[in-house]
């Protein structure tokens, strides 16, 4: 007797072409969810007022925060002195959303003040100084980074308080009694601040865990 086997032949081929596609189906819906197509939004609903010198803002102190928070479902909102195009240290321009003098602070869940060298701006305003200590008055996150937690020194928050900057501004901080760490990153309560650009992405992220409410210090 003779078996036909062309049947079973193809049967079986079908089978692993349906096998196949079934699991390259599997990775491509993996890969889109770690590039973020499907990752859980823990930020949203929160939102977030970054504030940025007019001129010579610190690119990365800005770009790497907000990428960062947005990815999470933050909204992240650009205030600045001027309504007109901002520019930064390395060529970034930046419209921004909202005027300084405007911000409400009871309508954010985090104020970020970005450094560069241009943010030396803030250190002695009275609205950046209001802003800063009604944030944290009403448990705010507030953070700042490169020499703008000079800013927050001023503003008189940051006394007894764990902090860092850029090293050039660290005696500022000592001076208002703040206690200078030298870290990249550095957090005591619902203060954060940071020490330059190359701890923007860290400074990010530390905020991000903030308002998720996973850090204390």
């Amino acid at each position: 007797m003779t078996i036909d086997y062309t049947g079973v032949i193809l049967m079986r081929k079908v089978f692993a072409l349906i096998l196949v596609t079934f699991m390259a189906l599997t990775l491509l819906s993996c890969s889109r969810s770690k590039q973020g197509g499907e990752v859980s939004k823990d930020l949203a609903g929160k939102r977030v007022v970054m504030i940025i010198a007019h001129n010579g803002f610190r690119d990365e102190e800005l770009m790497e925060p907000k990428e960062i928070l947005e990815g999470e479902g933050a909204e992240v909102v650009v205030a600045s002195s001027s309504l007109d195009e901002a520019h930064g240290m390395k060529g970034a321009t930046v419209k921004p959303d909202i005027l300084l003098d405007d911000i409400d602070v009871s309508k954010f869940d985090a104020v970020i003040f970005v450094g560069g060298v241009g943010a030396s701006e803030y250190w002695n305003n009275p609205k950046a100084h209001q802003i800063a200590k009604e944030a944290l008055d009403s448990g705010k996150v507030v953070t700042a980074i490169c020499i703008a937690p000079v800013t927050l020194a001023n503003a008189g928050i940051l006394k007894g308080k764990k902090a860092t900057v850029f090293p050039s501004e660290r005696e500022k901080l000592r001076a208002a009694g703040a206690i200078y760490t030298g870290r990249d990153v550095e957090e005591d309560g619902m203060i954060v601040t940071g020490n330059g650009p190359s701890a923007a992405r860290k400074f990010g992220q530390t905020i991000a865990e903030k308002l998720k409410g996973g850090r204390e210090s």
